[in-house]
């Protein structure tokens, strides 16, 4: 199997239904990540701001968002309808994206590793 060098090819590797939520989720974290950057990161689509800031990917029955054990921790009220594990959030595929959710997180992510680009200047 060919690896996948860009998030337009993972995605395209997907259901066009998937493929839906994984363009919808793609661009929540670029409307409110300005300036981050698309790459591919464990195999997987990421977006880089000062480091890692977030990951999502596409399994059998739901989507992985991974903010980082942080962004897990400082949601932990708010994600008691999805599995959760240290650093990941699991969005079943049969559910609409939580789109309020993303946004807050990409957000808090943002400011955490602008604050952490401050702390080593």
């Amino acid at each position: 199997m060919k690896k996948v060098e860009t998030i337009d090819e993972y995605i395209a590797g997907y259901p066009a239904e998937i493929q839906n939520k994984l363009e919808q989720i793609r661009a929540l974290i670029s409307k409110h990540a300005p300036g981050a950057e698309e790459a591919m990161s464990y195999g997987i689509p990421t977006f880089k701001l000062n480091g890692n800031l977030v990951h999502f990917a596409a399994f059998k029955n739901h989507l992985g968002f991974y903010p980082g054990a942080a962004g897990v921790e400082a949601f932990k009220d708010v994600l008691g309808g999805f599995e959760t594990s240290k650093g990941t959030i699991q969005f079943p595929l049969d559910k609409p994206i939580p789109v309020k959710l993303i946004r807050d997180i990409v957000r808090f992510r943002v400011k955490q590793n602008l604050e952490k680009k401050k702390k080593t200047k």
